[in-house]
C-alpha cells in the first residue's frame, strides 16, 4: 500500500513555506527560521527536510550532514522535528518512520538529535521521546538548564537582594539598548577571553545581523554607574520563554552587585509574562561536569532543572516501528 507521506529535501525555493510553517508549529522557536539558521550557513552542509502529508505539511527536520550522519542542527542550541499542532502520535510514528526510511534510502547510517527542552514548546510534543525508546536510541548526553517557572515561583535568596542594595546605593541603572558594540567590546569579549580563552558563539556582527531580521526577539540590556557599562545580558525571547544567550559584567560586579540588579529586574519586572525564564545551561565538557558557582548562582534566584537530552539513532532500527500499533 502506498503510504500518504512524502519527504522533500528542502532548498531556497521552500524558505516561505519553512518560516510559516515554523512560526505556527507547536514546538518550534525563531531560531528555525531561515533568517535565523542560514546566518551561518557557510559553516554547516544544510540538509533540512520537509514532511508532507498528501499536499499538506505536517513536519519539518532543522538539519545539517556530515558524511553518513545527519544531526538536527549543529549550528543550533536545539533541534528535533517540528511539528504541526494538528500532529497526534500515531501520526509521528508514520511521520518518523517515512523519514528514517528517507535516510536510509540517501545512505545516512545515524541521526543526532539535541531535543527542544518542554519549556520552548507551546504544547505537549514528548512524541518523540516515546519513539527513541522504541528504536533503541543512546542518550548520548545530557545538559542541565536552570529556569524558572512563572507558575511555581520559588522566591529569589537573600544574597541576591543584597545584591540589588548595593547597585541602589551605587545608583546604577538599566538600559535596553539596540546598541551590542559596548557590551561586546567593552564587557563580555574581554570576559570570555580573559577567563575561558574564548569567544561567544555569535560574533558581533553576527548579533548586530540577527538582531535587525529579528528585532522583537534578541534583546540586550545593559547597566550602567555614571553613563559608563559595567555589566550586560543578551537574551532570546520566545513565544514562552526569555532565555539568557550571554552574561557578563566588568570585575566590580561583586562590589557594585551589577548582575544581581540587571537579573532582578528581568526576572521581576521585565518578563513575567513568560512562561519560564531560562539562564541556560551550566555544564561543560559535554554535559560531563557541573560550573558549581554558576548552578549556585542562577538557582539563588529561584531557577531549578530542566535538561537538554541528545540522541543518537541508528537509522536502520526504523523497522522497529513496523509493529507498534495494535
Amino acid at each position: 500500500m502506498e503510504t500518504t507521506y512524502s519527504v522533500v529535501t528542502y532548498t531556497d525555493q521552500h524558505k516561505t513555506v519553512w518560516d510559516t510553517f515554523c512560526k505556527e508549529a507547536k514546538n518550534a522557536t525563531f531560531l528555525f527560521e531561515r533568517d535565523f539558521m542560514d546566518y551561518h550557513q557557510d559553516r554547516f552542509e544544510d540538509h533540512s527536510l520537509m514532511i508532507y502529508k498528501k499536499n499538506m505539511l505536517v513536519a519539518v527536520m532543522p538539519a545539517n550532514r556530515v558524511g553518513t550522519a545527519i544531526h538536527t542542527h549543529q549550528g543550533l542550541t536545539y533541534g528535533g522535528i517540528l511539528l504541526s499542532a494538528k500532529v497526534k502520535l500515531l501520526d509521528c510514528i508514520e511521520i518518523f518512520k517515512e523519514l528514517l526510511m528517507f535516510l536510509n534510502n540517501d545512505g545516512f547510517t545515524t541521526l543526532y538529535i539535541k531535543q527542544i527542552p518542554r519549556f520552548y514548546t507551546r504544547l505537549p510534543s514528548e512524541e518523540l521521546e516515546y519513539l527513541f525508546f522504541l528504536l533503541n536510541a543512546k542518550c548520548s548526553r545530557v545538559d542541565t538548564a536552570s529556569v524558572i517557572d512563572y507558575s511555581n515561583k520559588l522566591p529569589i535568596q537573600s544574597n541576591r537582594n543584597e545584591g540589588v542594595k548595593k547597585a541602589q546605593r551605587h545608583e546604577l541603572s538599566i538600559k535596553e539598548d539596540d546598541n551590542f558594540k559596548d557590551f561586546w567590546d567593552r564587557i563580555l569579549l574581554p570576559n570570555l577571553e580573559k577567563r575561558h580563552q574564548a569567544t561567544p558563539t555569535h560574533t558581533l556582527e553576527e548579533i548586530i545581523l540577527l538582531k535587525k531580521r529579528f528585532p522583537e526577539q534578541i534583546r540586550q540590556f545593559n547597566v550602567y554607574k555614571e553613563g559608563n557599562i559595567v555589566g550586560g545580558a543578551t537574551l532570546f525571547e520566545t513565544h514562552t520563554t526569555a532565555h539568557v544567550q550571554y552574561i557578563s559584567a566588568d570585575t566590580n560586579k561583586q562590589e557594585l552587585g551589577t548582575l544581581d540588579f540587571l537579573f532582578d529586574y528581568l526576572i521581576t519586572e521585565r518578563f513575567t509574562d513568560k512562561k519560564y525564564f531560562d539562564f541556560g545551561i551550566s555544564n561543560e565538557f559535554d554535559g560531563t561536569k557541573l560550573n558549581k558557582g554558576l548552578s549556585y548562582w542562577k538557582e539563588s534566584f529561584g531557577a531549578r532543572t530542566f535538561v537538554h537530552r541528545f540522541y543518537e539513532i541508528p537509522i536502520e532500527n526504523f523497522t522497529l516501528l513496523n509493529d507498534v500499533v495494535i
